[in-house]
């Protein structure tokens, strides 16, 4: 029988062999070069591939481009794959339409991902510049907060700059804290962080035992895709959600807050001594003998300040002694990278998460009554008028003689002469020193034409349960202002003296309004018929006015409200720029340096100049930015925390009416704060009535198109709480 010859014999191909090898190129032929590499390898090499679009000029489809580089059908999937890789690097990027462009030909932007809990994505350009937004199809592949490349575009529908991402540089979530839900089987982790717009799928027997509904931390496995959701594993289970102290254990993990010391840390503090030794008290000042108190709250527990003031005739010599941390964290050390990545203490209600072990921020660095400390100080001399004539600095020993609280001292100096006055007798005459130069460094403040807002903080007091009890104002009496005069003029001088000196420093910086936002003041105050000076630059003093003239009126707390919107941020840079609240060219922070890592720095350079010598951090620019962002950080996290307390403070309170302020109006809705509680909700657009609101941001106002019924900023406003949410720690109204 004759053999039938199949398909699986091999056979001669007739077309050209792809091993065939074409003669050496010569240097001054580039296309021979191109023919050469092509054939050689089996695959066009990315510089080949890179080279052949160049030439193209135009952007070109990937079948277009596989045609000109000669890739046949059967190696068109390893192609791809290729393709992809330079993708991947950042080589390669594709159009709307599919084509292939070369990235280093495409202007490409670098930001981070500001993701909001309705689905919206933007990318905050690190250069600047106006925000740029990004579609659902490219939120479904990051999270808020993502570093990313993107390509930036046209507008879309609603006139937004588009963008589109290229590549995920950095992820910014490895961990993500929230509860573990399981539906059909599956489970997975919602965020608390509401930003975060993805639930974490669980892998199969990865929840360590976790039960539905507790709050737990998930590893970030396998990051979101354009295709599907993250996978994460549960690492930690924190416990129910309504358990004491939870919101503070959230808080932590969904700002990603240093809440335990590294090892090392802990070691190095451990190998501290008990107490200020004799060696340690080499080229220092003995100042032992002088009449040094500390000032503060009744829960105060570190005590970075202590002040002394002595009358010099019609004059004062003020001194500040500052705890000298730096003796103990030096630049480099354990200590020191610990309380850098921290940046500040963080004040949560009944807990607080330090920037330095215990045994620095509450015994050696803490300036305790009757034991010796280590202390940077400012000596001051201070004039009648309140003039810093002359200042010195230098490293001290001292001894607190007293432990004081702020009641204590009101007490014993503003009031008829009482118990606490006898108690404090030996004191008295240095506290009302104090006072005179406080009066006089007062009447200096009013000169210069610092801003002098009048604003309620509050405080909470909780049950045995540790659960709100009730919200209260704060106390506020002149012994707070005495003090917050005291540092004010030491850190002057501590500018001052590096500035004279030409030594870099981390300025604590606040800019005046933007010319966008002093537009809008301007038009806002012109409705009421009144003005602020200072042409198109105002000064301090102009505010100063304004807010004199305005004090008496009804409609004060709507006005200072306005006016302090106007202003920006304070931040800490190495760029002078001076504080325009404060009303000082040059200012910055020395007075804490337990609970702030920019006071340490102060020091640092103070101590370097002192020396001789000089302090380089490493990176200026970069420490101001990290320093501004922990602060932002710590702020943000004690706010949610006080959020949720305030909502379980008023989840039995449904169906309750109450009065109050607007103390915000948005595009959906007005914010309002209730009186004698201190608490604020949101009534939604939707419960201002039967029409439409138009929202007018200059006025700070929602005006009805039909009934023309206004909401304007400080409005009083009677309301009845409609629901409270304590996953979204939201507290809703509706007009009552």
């Amino acid at each position: 029988m004759k053999r039938r010859r199949t398909r699986a014999q091999p056979t001669r191909s007739r077309s050209r062999s792809r091993s065939r090898r074409l003669p050496a190129p010569r240097a001054s032929d580039p296309f021979r070069a191109r023919e050469a590499e092509r054939y050689a390898a089996p695959l066009p090499s990315r510089e080949f591939i890179l080279q052949t679009l160049e030439a193209e000029a135009v952007p070109v489809d990937e079948q277009r481009l596989a045609k000109a580089l000669g890739v046949q059908g059967g190696e068109r999937a390893a192609f791809g794959r290729r393709l992809a890789a330079m993708e991947r690097d950042g080589q390669l990027l594709r159009n709307r339409k599919g084509a292939i462009l070369v990235a280093q030909r495409v202007a490409v932007v670098r930001g981070r991902v500001e993701a909001h809990p309705d689905g919206r994505g933007f990318v905050v350009p690190d250069a600047g510049g106006e925000s740029l937004h990004l579609a659902p199809a490219d939120m479904r592949q990051v999270m808020h907060g993502d570093r990313v490349l993107v390509q930036p575009g046209g507008l879309d529908r609603r006139g937004r700059r588009e963008a589109r991402i290229v590549e995920v540089v950095e992820r910014a979530h490895r961990r993500v804290v929230g509860r573990l839900q399981v539906e059909r089987g599956v489970a997975f982790v919602v965020a608390a962080d509401r930003r975060i717009q993805h639930d974490i799928l669980v892998e199969r027997g990865a929840t360590r035992g976790a039960k539905p509904g507790q709050v737990v931390t998930a590893e970030v496995v396998v990051p979101p895709t354009g295709h599907a959701q993250p996978i994460g594993r549960v690492v930690e289970v924190l416990g129910e959600f309504g358990d004491p102290g939870m919101e503070i254990e959230i808080a932590l993990r969904k700002h990603d807050l240093p809440f335990e010391f590294p090892s090392a840390a802990a070691r190095a503090a451990a190998r501290l001594p008990q107490a200020v030794r004799a060696a340690d008290l080499k080229e220092r000042r003995d100042l032992r003998a002088l009449t040094f108190v500390t000032i503060d709250g009744e829960t105060a527990k570190d005590f970075d300040d202590a002040v002394c003031c002595e009358p010099a005739g019609a004059d004062f010599r003020l001194l500040v002694a500052i705890a000298d941390v730096g003796h103990y964290v030096r630049p480099g050390d354990a200590l020191d990278a610990s309380a850098r990545e921290r940046g500040n203490s963080v004040y949560f209600p009944r807990r607080v998460i330090p920037m330095l072990p215990e045994k620095l921020s509450n015994g050696l660095c803490s300036l305790n009554p009757d034991e010796d400390r280590l202390a940077m100080v400012c000596d001051i001399a201070v004039t009648a008028r309140g003039e810093l004539a002359r200042y010195e600095f230098y490293p001290a020993v001292i001894r607190s003689h007293a432990r004081l609280t702020y009641t204590q001292v009101a007490r014993a100096i503003y009031e008829a002469p009482g118990k606490v006055a006898r108690e404090l007798e030996p004191l008295v005459a240095r506290l009302r020193a104090l006072d005179r130069v406080f009066r006089a460094l007062l009447t200096a403040r009013g000169e210069r034409g610092a801003i002098d807002f009048e604003t309620i903080e509050t405080e909470i007091d909780f049950d045995a349960h540790g659960k709100i009890a009730r919200i209260r104002p704060a106390p506020r009496n002149d012994a707070h202002r005495l003090i917050e005069e005291c540092m004010l003029a030491a850190n002057v001088c501590a500018s001052d003296f590096l500035q004279r000196r030409g030594h870099k420093a981390l300025y604590r910086v606040h800019e005046g309004p933007t010319p966008e936002k002093l537009d809008a003041l301007r038009g806002f105050l012109k409705s009421f018929g009144l003005e602020l000076g200072g042409g198109e630059t105002p000064h301090a003093r102009d505010y100063a006015r304004l807010l004199e003239r305005i004090k008496r009126r009804p409609d004060l707390q709507l006005l200072q409200t306005v006016l302090l919107r106007s202003l920006q941020q304070a931040v800490y840079s190495p760029e002078n720029v001076g504080h325009f609240g404060l009303a000082y060219e040059a200012y910055t922070h020395f007075t804490s340096p337990i609970r702030r890592y920019p006071d340490l720095v102060i020091h640092r350079a103070i101590k370097a100049v002192l020396g001789g010598g000089a302090y380089d951090p490493g990176g200026w620019d970069a420490l101001g930015l990290h320093c501004s962002m922990t602060e932002r950080r710590a702020d943000d996290a004690a706010r949610d925390v006080q959020a949720w307390l305030k909502c379980y403070y008023m989840r039995d309170r449904v169906g309750d009416e109450f009065e109050g302020s607007i103390s915000a109006v948005t595009g959906f809705g007005i914010f309002v704060a209730l009186d004698d509680i201190y608490i604020e909700g949101l009534v939604h657009i939707s419960e201002l009535g039967n029409d439409y609101f138009q929202f007018d941001p200059v006025g700070h106002l929602l005006r009805g198109d039909r009934t023309r019924r206004t909401f304007r900023l400080a409005d009083r406003i009677r309301v009845r709480v409609a629901r409270v949410d304590l996953e979204l720690a939201r507290i809703d109204f509706v007009l009552a």
